[in-house]
Formats: structure tokens, sequence, C-alpha cells
């Protein structure tokens, strides 16, 4: 059963509202930045006033924390869903496809990578920090089990393979391919893939 089934009517309508913020949340995110996202934009987006935002979220701060939580949220999930023969490159390479995918449709604002004040706000997030180490801890296993099958480069430390993988996510090539480079999503992923796990060395 569904968590709709089973809420009351009245509770499917919050719920369906909050998601309906957080999208406008993400999106506007994306494209301005949180320094000037304001609660009236998000309001704006979503047709409600900012006295029913606020029933939802108190603050800005906490309005960007749980949309932060919920790509988290999303990022595991995707991950538990994955059969369960994949290999650990498979996987990894299944979840930056995900990501990159879910960025190009304006989902992935990587706010962490780009601003201090979002960095430390997100740091006194006790909920935003539990997942996002949950995160990291599946993702440092892949790449161990990825390297003791002979799938990665053995020599490399674990943080710099990670944290190299993690730099893809927000990677402004993307971006510069989907203006400059005259290419669909889907060839932006595949390339943007290819680089990661193969380098731009003759094959």
């Amino acid at each position: 059963m569904s968590i709709f089934g089973r809420l009351s009517f009245k509770d499917q309508a919050f719920q369906l509202r909050e998601d309906a913020i957080l999208d406008a949340t993400t999106s506007i995110l994306a494209t301005k930045g949180f320094d000037l996202m304001t609660m009236d934009d998000v309001a704006s987006e979503v047709g409600i006033s900012k006295p029913s935002l606020y029933k939802h979220f108190k603050s800005k701060d906490d309005l960007v924390g749980a949309a932060m939580i919920r790509l988290i949220e999303g990022a595991l999930a995707f991950l538990e869903a994955l059969p369960e023969d994949m290999s650990a490159l498979a996987r990894l390479r299944a979840l930056l496809e995900w990501a990159l995918s879910v960025r190009l449709n304006g989902g992935l604002p990587f706010l962490p990578s780009t601003s201090p004040n979002v960095r430390d706000m997100l740091t006194r997030n006790l909920r935003y920090v539990t997942r996002v180490l949950k995160l990291n801890g599946v993702l440092k296993e892949l790449v161990v089990e990825a390297k003791r099958a002979g799938e990665l480069d053995a020599s490399l430390p674990d943080d710099v393979i990670l944290f190299s993988y993690y730099s893809r996510t927000c990677d402004p090539a993307v971006e510069y391919l989907r203006i400059y480079g005259k290419m669909d999503d889907e060839a932006i992923v595949a390339h943007m893939l290819d680089v990661c796990f193969g380098g731009i060395g003759a094959k």
C-alpha cells in the first residue's frame, strides 16, 4: 500500500502541496541560487499564499534543507532499487547517470558545492547530515568493492575516487555542452559517463 493509502484526504492534500513546494524550490534554486531565492518566489511558483507556505516550512533554511534531504533520499532509494546482481562499478555508473539526468531536468541544485553559507546551514541540519553520511558510506563501500574487483584503480585513495565522482555531478561542462555542444541530454549524459569512468585518453 502506498503512503497515500494510509493518509486521510486532508493529509494527502497537505503532502501533495508539500511535494509541489519542494519541486518549486528545487527549480528556483537551480536557476536563481540560494541567496536570491525568496519565500515569495516559492509561494508564487506553487500558487499559494506565503502564510500557507509557512505552514509547511518555517524558514528558507528549513525549506532548502528539506529539498536537499529529498534529493539525498532519492539517491538512496535509487541505489536500493538496483538489481542485486549489478557490480559495484555498474551501480556507481547507474547512480551518476541518474544524478546527471535529474540535474539536466532542473532537479539537482548542488548548492553545497557553490555556497559556503549553504554548507554551513546544511551542516547544522541533523536530518540532512545523517542522510549524507549514509549515502557517503554506501558509495564508499561500492568504491572499495569495485577496487577489490579490479574495476577501479586500486592505487588511488578511496576518497580521491569518491570526491572525483561527486565532482562529476556538479561539473559545469554539462551546462556548456547543452548550450554550445549541440547535443541532446541523453548524449551529454553518455559522454559525461564515458569521461568519468574511461577518461579522455585514447582507448
